[in-house]
């Protein structure tokens, strides 16, 4: 499955079929990016029902970071299979759930003793992460940002930024939580242009102390290091030692969610690293466990410790057979030094992608960090307005010659880099002229309509 060739056309006939019988069994809140429906995968390759193959720039929204079906992954997988599925780590605990904790601890950046927790979603590790930080500081108060995602249950919805289709309809919210701009340069919310703004948006957190919400009230900042369904909008060198720094005096935990920036995506194997960001407590999922559902909270033991014997946990949280696949993902990400290869892959599109935004007007910006790249699609350079139709029509082209990719953005202007970095050089260049073909096909179109 090394090369791309399209056999039918996309959606193919079976595809089709399948797609008529998800709409009629299927609640329609349930979305998908593409109308390709899957019948193998391997690295970073798909292949459809109608043997369509396809490169995956999407890697199930970044939890394939080591490829789909990675060997050593789906060999541990097969191990447990055979010895137990199940029994609750609460009931009957078992080594794997002990080993991937010790591993995280020694792997999550921040300052001294760390301890985890596993559970089963990004979602589960937000709110627990707060539950977390509101035991250990005993205030009430979480700080959140613009733009940011971080899950669609009640409390991630109340730290989550973009109204629809996450938000609307939904409320109310969990109350005490507040909203403030993220560093988002290329849109910045006072105005300002970097680094003359002497990153104001951080420094503007003591003034929300003043105006919105007591310091003395607020339990945590809640963060992605760079923003994901936000459009990977990646933050000025000073943001996060500014924004630290405030944090500390006031004696407010910082909480880093690296669900989609963590496991080498960045060319770290946590955002964190690269960033200045010393977090207090860190919550991953996605590609720690290679596609099998799985989620941790790590942190400073004393601030993990802080709940009792029985506050924390669930079912399913730690499952044996998702237990020994991240341990598995954690070998594979040293032994073939993902994160330099994150970095390789990152380069090779920046280079590209600096072409592309020099040619056409469509192409605003380009951002991003490691292989955690993107770029920002405007109508105009000048106006900043935002493409998301033309955006939609990037991607359909995409997928419709060869290439899976997943749009971003609060405006929904944004086309998102998540291939698992296991893909190849020639792989890559494939991938990257099918977009630049989307690229041209889209901006050529637009052209000819302002010309009428």
């Amino acid at each position: 499955m090394s090369t791309i060739q399209l056999r039918t056309s996309i959606p193919g006939p079976r595809s089709q079929a399948l797609m008529k019988r998800r709409n009629a069994a299927i609640a329609v809140g349930a979305f998908h990016a593409t109308p390709v429906f899957l019948d193998k995968a391997e690295g970073a390759v798909v292949e459809d029902v109608d043997g369509n193959r396809l490169i995956d720039f999407a890697g199930g929204i970044g939890c394939l970071n080591t490829g789909h079906r990675a060997p050593a992954v789906v060999a541990a997988i097969r191990r447990q299979v055979d010895r137990f599925l199940h029994t609750s780590f609460n009931v009957l605990p078992y080594e794997s759930y002990v080993a991937v904790c010790e591993k995280l601890n020694a792997l999550v950046p921040g300052k001294g003793p760390k301890k985890t927790i596993l559970v089963n979603t990004g979602a589960e590790a937000v709110e627990n992460a707060i539950k977390i930080a509101r035991f250990y500081t005993k205030r009430s108060a979480i700080i959140c940002f613009e733009d940011a995602f971080h899950g669609r249950t009640y409390m991630a919805m109340a730290t989550t930024s973009k109204t629809h289709p996450y938000k609307a309809g939904f409320e109310p919210f969990p109350s005490d939580v507040y909203r403030i701009p993220y560093a988002y340069c290329y849109r910045c919310s006072y105005s300002l242009k970097y680094p003359s703004c002497d990153v104001h948006c951080a420094r503007q957190l003591e003034d929300t102390f003043k105006r919105v919400v007591a310091a003395e009230t607020v339990a945590a900042v809640i963060v992605e290091p760079i923003l994901g369904e936000g459009g990977f909008v990646t933050p000025p060198a000073e943001y996060y030692p500014t924004l630290g720094e405030i944090c500390r005096k006031h004696g407010i935990l910082l909480i880093a969610d690296e669900v989609q920036t963590g496991f080498a995506r960045t060319g770290a194997m946590f955002a964190c690293e690269r960033l200045g960001l010393e977090p207090d407590l860190v919550t991953t999922a996605k590609s720690l466990s290679g596609g099998l559902p799985m989620a941790a909270v790590t942190g400073r033991a004393d601030i993990m410790d802080a709940p009792g014997v029985g506050q924390l946990g669930g079912t399913f949280a730690g499952n044996p057979v998702a237990c020994v696949a991240a341990l598995a993902v954690l070998e594979i990400i040293e032994k073939e030094d993902l994160c330099a290869r994150a970095n390789l892959l990152g380069e090779r599109f920046r280079k590209r992608a600096a072409k592309w935004q020099s040619q056409w007007e469509l192409v605003g910006e380009v951002r991003g960090l490691g292989a955690m790249q993107a770029i920002e699609l405007v109508r105009s350079k000048t106006t900043r307005q935002p493409a998301d139709e033309e955006t939609k029509q990037v991607s359909q082209y995409c997928y419709e010659h060869g290439l899976v990719t997943i749009t971003a953005g609060s405006y929904s202007n944004v086309i998102r880099l998540l291939m698992p970095l296991v893909l190849t050089d020639a792989q890559m260049d494939e991938a990257l002229d099918v977009l630049e073909a989307a690229l041209a096909h889209v901006a050529e179109k637009k052209g000819a309509l302002a010309a009428v």
